[in-house]
């Protein structure tokens, strides 16, 4: 994947297209279930891994919402709403740094049958929008956001399978409490990358109006040097 903040993005894809649109309203609805489904697991099974997935979800829904809203916007206002998004996936990554810490002092040992099965129910989920957005991860940095939420989702909900079946086999919380340290730091790296982004394209100003036309046709131009002359 080429790196935005080091200027290898292809040219973004137009961002009023239809199809995108379409794709981030699909985003927004499951990642908002998903959210709920998480949210209940992650206190049934006393997982750090899975609550921190659900704060997740709930960002990403908030990231979506978002993204549909400045859609067709100026590059400046999308360029905003990105600094906002990767503030935002910085706080969530300290959010699951601190959760994590704490659960190493007094956390219990999670059910690992419930974080698997709901691990496995995410995974196909942000899967199936992973490949919708896949054609628009290098767009602007607001399309950059999104793709990076949906991808970086992916990954933490195949590390809670991995930690579930760790605390299956071990009978400890400490794979939980890795998988959670590891989803912390995926997120403040995805949040470097898209405020970076976002603040070289608002130093770059609004994007250039057209040129005038002034281009005068010969014989135009000819009178009008004989009228200076006179």
């Amino acid at each position: 994947m080429s790196d935005c903040c080091s200027g290898g993005c292809a040219p973004a894809k137009p961002v009023a297209d239809p199809l995108y649109r379409r794709i981030l309203w699909i985003a927004l609805v499951v990642n908002t279930l998903m959210f709920g489904v998480e949210l209940a697991g992650g206190l049934a099974s006393n997982s750090v891994a899975l609550l921190a997935d659900a704060v997740d979800f709930l960002g990403d829904a908030g990231n979506y919402a978002l993204s549909l809203l400045v859609l067709g916007s100026t590059l400046m206002w999308r360029s905003r709403a990105a600094l906002f998004k990767g503030a935002t996936m910085g706080a969530y990554g300290i959010f699951v740094l601190g959760k994590a810490a704490w659960h190493m002092v007094s956390g219990p040992v999670p059910e690992a049958v419930t974080m698997g099965s709901i691990g496995f129910a995410a995974l196909i989920a942000n899967g199936t929008v992973a490949l919708l957005l896949y054609a628009y991860r290098d767009g602007d940095a607001n399309m950059r956001s999104v793709w990076l939420c949906t991808r970086n989702d992916a990954i933490g909900n195949v590390a809670v399978m991995l930690a579930a079946l760790g605390v299956f086999g071990t009978q400890s919380g400490w794979p939980d409490i890795g998988v959670a340290l590891v989803m912390g730091c995926l997120a403040l790296s995805a949040a470097r990358q898209v405020v970076r982004l976002a603040k070289a394209e608002m130093r770059t100003g609004p994007e250039p109006k057209a040129a005038v036309q002034t281009t005068q046709r010969p014989e135009t131009m000819k009178i009008s040097e004989i009228r200076r002359a006179d």
